[in-house]
C-alpha cells in the first residue's frame, strides 16, 4: 500500500471501520431475536418468561460490552473467566430448560453458542480449542438432558446434532469477523504509514538535491573567500576578482536553489489532474475530465494545479460525493477550471485556510476563485485567471 492512488479516502475508511465495529458488537442482538420469537409463539407460564427474557437479556448485554470492549482495545478484553463461565451457565441453563418444554426451545442455543464463540474471540489463542470442543460437548449434553427429561417427545440426539452444527458455525462467523476486523484496522495503519513514507521519502530527495547544491557552491564560495582574505594587501586586483567570483557564486547558488524549491513545490497542471482523478476513483468517486490542461497558458498551469490539488482533498475531506467533474476552458488567455462535486455536508466550504491561502494566489494574478452550492446540491469550486502575457499586452 505504498501508492496513494490504490488506497482508500479517509471518509470511505471511516466508514468502513463504523460498519464493522457494528456488525461485531451488533450480532449479539441480532441473533437473540430467535429466543424472542420462541417466546412470542409459545404460551409459557409467566414465570418462565420472566426468567427466560432475564437470561436473554443478561447473555446479549453481555455480548454487547465483551465486543465493544475488544474492539476498541483492538481485539482484547480484559474480562475474566468467571464471568465469561458464568454467563455461559446462565445460558446453558436457559438452553437446556427452554429445550425441555417444547421444540421451539431450541431456538435458545443461539444463547451458549453466542457466549462460547465471544469466548474463543476474547480468550488465548492456546484456550481456543479447549473453550470450543469443551463448550459443544457440554451444551449438547445439556440438550440432550434436556430433551429426554423433559415433556416433548423429540429424539435427544436431534439436540447433540443441532449444537453440533450451530457451535461451531457460530465461532466461524465470530473469528472470521474478528479477522475483518485485523485486516480493516491493518490497512488503515498501511495507509498512514505509506503517507509518512512518501513525505519522508520527498524530503529526503529534496535534502539530497539541496545538499548537493549548497555543498559545491558554499566550498567554492569559502575557498575563493579565504584566497581574497590573503590576497588583500599584497594584490588587491586578485583579491577584488576573488572578491567578485565570490559574489557571483553566491548568485548562482541562490538562483539555483530558488530552482529546486520551485520544482519541489510546483507540478504540472496535468500532474495534478492524473493525480486528482487516480485519488477520486480509488476512493470509489466516479472522477471525468473534460478540456485539456496543455492549453492553459504555463505561467498559470501551477496556479490551476493548485487549485486542482486543494479543490480534491475537499471532496474527500468535506464531502460524501460519488461524482466529481472537472471541466477545462480556455479563451484567448483568458483560463476557467470548475470542480464539481455532489454529497455536499457542509454549506461553509470556502472557510478552510487552503481554500483562503488559493484565493490570495489567484487574486495575485489578478485572477478569483469562488465555491458555492448550485440549485442541484452540488458545489462548485471555480478558478479564472488571465495569461499575464495577454494581460500585460491589454
Amino acid at each position: 500500500m505504498t501508492d496513494a492512488h490504490s488506497t482508500m479516502s479517509d471518509a470511505s475508511m471511516a466508514r468502513l471501520r463504523r460498519a464493522m465495529w457494528w456488525v461485531l458488537v451488533g450480532f449479539g442482538p441480532v441473533i437473540a431475536v430467535l429466543p424472542v420469537i420462541d417466546l412470542l409463539r409459545h404460551p409459557y407460564p409467566f414465570a418462565v418468561t420472566l426468567l427466560a427474557g432475564a437470561a436473554l437479556a443478561i447473555v446479549t448485554a453481555q455480548h454487547v460490552r465483551w465486543m465493544r470492549d475488544a474492539m476498541r482495545g483492538l481485539g482484547k478484553s480484559d474480562v475474566s473467566h468467571l464471568e465469561l463461565a458464568t454467563t455461559f451457565a446462565i445460558a446453558l441453563a436457559a438452553w437446556g430448560y427452554m429445550v425441555s418444554q417444547t421444540r421451539g426451545g431450541a431456538l435458545w442455543l443461539v444463547l451458549p453458542a453466542a457466549v462460547i464463540a465471544v469466548g474463543v474471540v476474547l480468550v488465548r489463542t492456546s484456550l481456543r480449542w479447549p473453550v470450543v470442543v469443551g463448550g459443544t460437548l457440554v451444551t449438547a449434553a445439556v440438550g440432550m438432558a434436556g430433551v429426554a427429561w423433559g415433556v416433548t417427545d423429540a429424539a435427544p440426539w436431534r439436540a447433540a446434532l443441532a449444537t453440533v452444527i450451530v457451535i461451531p458455525s457460530a465461532v466461524f462467523a465470530y473469528v472470521f469477523q474478528v479477522w475483518l476486523w485485523d485486516v480493516v484496522l491493518e490497512v488503515d495503519r498501511s495507509r498512514a504509514a505509506a503517507g509518512a513514507l512518501a513525505v519522508a521519502e520527498e524530503r529526503l530527495r529534496f535534502a539530497a538535491d539541496l545538499h548537493d547544491i549548497q555543498g559545491h557552491h558554499l566550498q567554492a564560495i569559502a575557498l575563493k573567500a579565504e584566497l581574497a582574505e590573503r590576497l588583500v594587501g599584497r594584490d588587491d586586483d586578485a583579491a577584488r576578482a576573488n572578491a567578485h567570483d565570490v559574489a557571483e557564486l553566491a548568485r548562482t547558488a541562490l538562483q539555483e536553489t530558488r530552482e529546486v524549491v520551485l520544482g519541489y513545490r510546483r507540478a504540472s497542471l496535468q500532474t495534478e489532474i492524473g493525480n486528482a482523478v487516480g485519488i477520486l476513483r480509488a476512493a470509489g468517486i466516479e472522477a471525468t475530465v473534460s478540456g485539456e490542461a496543455v492549453d492553459v497558458p504555463a505561467p498559470l498551469q501551477p496556479l490551476f494545479a493548485a487549485l486542482v490539488r486543494e479543490g480534491t482533498t475537499n471532496v474527500l475531506r468535506h464531502s460524501d460525493a460519488t461524482r466529481c467533474i472537472l471541466e477545462l476552458s480556455t479563451s484567448d488567455g483568458k483560463v476557467i477550471v470548475r470542480l464539481r462535486n455532489n454529497g455536499v455536508r457542509r454549506k461553509s466550504t470556502m472557510d478552510g485556510s487552503g481554500l483562503a491561502g488559493l484565493r490570495e494566489r489567484f487574486a495575485d494574478l489578478g485572477g478569483q476563485v469562488q465555491g458555492e452550492i448550485d440549485d442541484d446540491g452540488w458545489f462548485d469550486l471555480v478558478g479564472r485567471a488571465v495569461d499575464p502575457a495577454r494581460r500585460a499586452a491589454r
